[in-house]
């Protein structure tokens, strides 16, 4: 499993990383509750998971801890195409693997172009750049 590390759920905001289920996810909106005669503050998290866009909601006590992955954001250059495979070079260590193409760039991912792709939770996924 990929490297993580713990934050308060009471300071999550939207664009913040979580993990929830184990899925690495964007959260979108939090909404706190105050804190309660005999309690602590309540925070609804709903996410949207990054690798499958999946939509997540956890709810937590505002001191709970959270994780948060720690995602790579990389570069590579395009060698070749097969269907909706990539075969990329990696631009630091020239590591080539193969990369999912997603549905939304297919059209735009060419042989010999840039594209960013990001280690989470230590799978490998293009990625908008």
């Amino acid at each position: 499993m990929g490297e993580i590390r713990q934050m308060s759920a009471g300071n999550v905001k939207p664009g913040t990383y979580i993990l929830i289920d184990n899925v690495a996810c964007v959260v979108k909106d939090i909404q706190k509750s105050k804190t309660g005669k005999h309690g602590a503050s309540k925070c609804r998290i709903e996410a949207v998971g990054l690798i499958k866009g999946e939509k997540k909601i956890a709810l937590f006590s505002g001191s709970d801890n959270v994780e948060v992955p720690i995602i790579e954001k990389k570069t590579a250059q395009v060698l070749s195409i097969h269907g909706d495979l990539a075969n990329v070079m990696e631009m630091t260590t020239f590591e080539t693997m193969d990369l999912k193409i997603p549905e939304e760039l297919k059209d735009r991912v060419k042989e010999g172009e840039m594209v960013s792709y990001w280690i989470i939770m230590d799978e490998k996924v293009m990625m908008e750049k």
